[in-house]
Parts: C-alpha cells; structure tokens; sequence
C-alpha cells in the first residue's frame, strides 16, 4: 500500500495525507507542510479509492467509509486539490483520456436538457437553504471586503450591467438564466427588457412565479428553451455559469450563435469559470454525480473559439478568489440548515453536497480555478476606449 502511496504523489511536496485503519496501520501519502488525516472503516475500502482516488475519494466520504481526523474537510481537500493539479503537471492526458473526456461533453439540445435535470431540477427549497435571497447560483463580487453574500450578488448584477453597457428600452437575452435573479435585476434598474432562455422546467417555473410576484411580466420573459433554438436580435446578450455546461466540441457553434443573436451594435458578457492552467479533462467524480457533460475551459480554448466566431474580445477579467469566499458562505448556510436538507433527501446526499461544495472552495482557494469575464462586440467602437466607466 505505502508504495502505491508513494507512486501516486511521486515529487508532491505541497502536504500530506495520513490514511488510519482500525488495526493501527498508518501510510502516507505526499510530503510536507500542510498535513492532514482521514481515518477509513476498513482497509478494503482504502484499497477501493486508491485504485481510482479521483472518483472513489468522494464516493467514499458519502458512503461514510472515511471521516477528516483532527482537521475540517476544507483543509484536507485543499492538499487533494493541489495533489491532483501536480498529477496533471507531470502525466498529460492520454489519448484515449482525451478522447473519452471530449466524448462526454457531445451535448446534443436532448443530452443538454438531460444534464440539466440531474442538477438543477431539485427542489426549489433544497436552493433557498444556502443560496442569497436573490437565489444567484455562481460566483459573487465582493467589492468590499466585509460585504454579505447578498451585497455581492447585487454588485456582480452591477457590474455586468454595466459591461453590457445598458440604455433604458434595450432587449437583453439572458441565456442560462436560472431562477432569473439577474434577468429582474437588470430590468428592475437600468429599464430594459429581458428574455432568459433555460433547459430546466424548475427554474422556468420559480423565475416565472418571481416576475409575476414582481409585477415584472413585460418586462421580463423567461423561456424553456436551448440557446441554438433561440430566435431574434437583441442589444446585449449575457451568460452566466452556463458555459461550463456547454462541452468543448460545441464551443465554436456557443460564440458563432451570440453573434447571430446580437444586434450589430450588440454587446455581450461571458462569465464562466475557467482554469488558470493548460487544457485538461472533468474530475470524474464531478462529472459522474454533480455537472454531467461539464467541462472547465482553459482561456485558450475559449478564446480560440471567439476568433472563429466574428466576435470582439473588448476585455477580458480574471476574478481570482471571489468564488472561494462564494462558496464558503454558501457551505456556512448549507450547514446551518443541514439536517433540513438530510430530511428532505438523505444522509448521503447531504455528504455528497458538503463534498462538493467545499472541493469547490478548495479548487479555487488552493487549485486552479478563477472565473473569466470576457466582454464581446460585433464592432470594435462600441464601447468605450477604458475602462473606467465600468468602475464608475
């Protein structure tokens, strides 16, 4: 077992993970400053997540075949995460990896809707538990260092209102529009009208019941409906958290189709997770029970699909640490209401869920994970030639 240890972190020097079974026996895994320990059921299952550690780690922390010892799951999976960034540096992908990776982004509009179900068609309350009030589901923008998850939402809505540089009377399209919190957001304060453009039957029903909750009907539409199949020009086309689900064989076809969408004087916003290193693949274990047919994109490959597409990249932002501090809160709240949630569902879905939440954190405290803005126009004078008006 220690020598399979020892194969695996082979030149890791970034801390280390001590594995104790119920007999005494204890192995190590890694080197170094931080160090942390998992104390397993049996020795079975430490052998069952070391053949594929992976996928295996997380689906043993939810089966219950391992507990963090003396350390929180946050601070140990921050060891993982940079155990895994340092295997990815020193063993590139295979072909047949590749191959397999890219053939589990091929999201067709059916495949697309079915993915979408898996995650986001839970109950609406299971979201509200953790969520801000505004029900935002990605990264917020924390100005202000001591500002609450709900300031930062509304700062994020501010800020890419402000990229789309918004007049009263224009027509936004908001594609992957979840619970529609920024499609209100911009048509409440800056006077124009929005279309979001979901695959989700639940989040169409919340965000429609919120706009007539709103008095909002015209001014806001929300649509069952795939990005390909939407019809019209608009002045500005925005999309947030919805490109990690795009799959990179249809990156070309995403950036070719804002363009079609856009007025020729049009402006759009892409925000989307991203990875602040060399193209890779989808962590198993994320793929398989969180964001099927999910993929984070490298800035190369996202940006070698804009320069298919027509498109302008105005500017580009990297926001470094906003989603770990999201992502935090987001926990704090899910543990506040945690035996709600194991009430609704079960003890294993609630182990899956703080798992994933806090492997999140860990990615972009400890990993490499940011967030990329890419602001995009049809024609190069559009916007303005700085940018300050964007931080007026």
């Amino acid at each position: 077992m220690q020598g399979l240890l020892d194969a695996i972190a082979r030149g890791f020097q970034g801390g280390s993970l001590e594995f104790a079974l119920p007999d005494g026996r204890r192995f190590t895994l890694g080197a170094g400053e931080p160090r942390a320990r998992l104390r397993f059921r049996s020795a079975a299952a430490l052998r069952r997540v070391m053949m594929a550690p992976a996928l295996r780690l997380g689906e043993a922390y939810m089966d219950g075949d391992w507990q963090p010892e003396g350390t929180d799951l946050k601070d140990l999976l921050g060891i993982g995460v940079r155990l895994e960034a340092h295997r990815e540096h020193q063993t590139a992908l295979g072909r047949w990896a590749r191959l397999r990776s890219l053939l589990g982004e091929i999201n067709t509009p059916l495949l697309s809707r079915r993915n979408v179900a898996h995650h986001y068609d839970l109950d609406e309350s299971f979201y509200r538990r953790f969520l801000d009030a505004d029900m935002h589901y990605s990264c917020a923008y924390f100005r202000e260092p001591d500002q609450t998850l709900e300031e930062a939402q509304q700062e994020k809505c501010a800020l890419i209102a402000r990229k789309l540089d918004l007049q009263p009377g224009m027509s936004v399209l908001d594609i992957g529009c979840g619970w529609g919190g920024l499609a209100m957001h911009l048509a409440q304060h800056h006077g124009v009208h929005v279309t979001g453009v979901t695959l989700s039957e639940g989040q169409l029903r919340a965000a429609q019941r919120r706009a007539r909750e709103r008095g909002l009907e015209g001014r806001v539409e929300f649509r069952l409906q795939d990005y390909r199949d939407t019809p019209g020009r608009f002045d500005a086309v925005v999309s947030v958290g919805m490109f990690e689900h795009v799959g990179r064989p249809q990156y070309r076809r995403f950036f070719e189709r804002v363009a079609e969408l856009l007025q020729p004087q049009g402006v759009a916003l892409l925000h989307t997770i991203g990875r602040e290193c060399c193209p890779g693949g989808t962590n198993p274990w994320i793929r398989k029970y969180i964001f099927p047919g999910g993929y984070i994109p490298a800035a190369s490959e996202t940006l070698s699909a804009v320069e298919c597409s027509g498109l302008w990249l105005t500017d580009l932002e990297v926001w470094r640490l906003h989603y770990a501090r999201t992502l935090e809160e987001w926990h704090r709240r899910f543990q506040a209401r945690r035996e709600e949630v194991s009430a609704q569902f079960d003890e294993r879905f609630c182990r899956m869920w703080e798992f994933y939440l806090q492997a999140s954190e860990a990615s972009f405290r400890d990993g490499d994970l940011v967030v990329f803005h890419l602001q995009l126009a049809r024609d190069r004078r559009r916007l303005p030639l700085t940018r300050e008006y964007l931080y007026r």
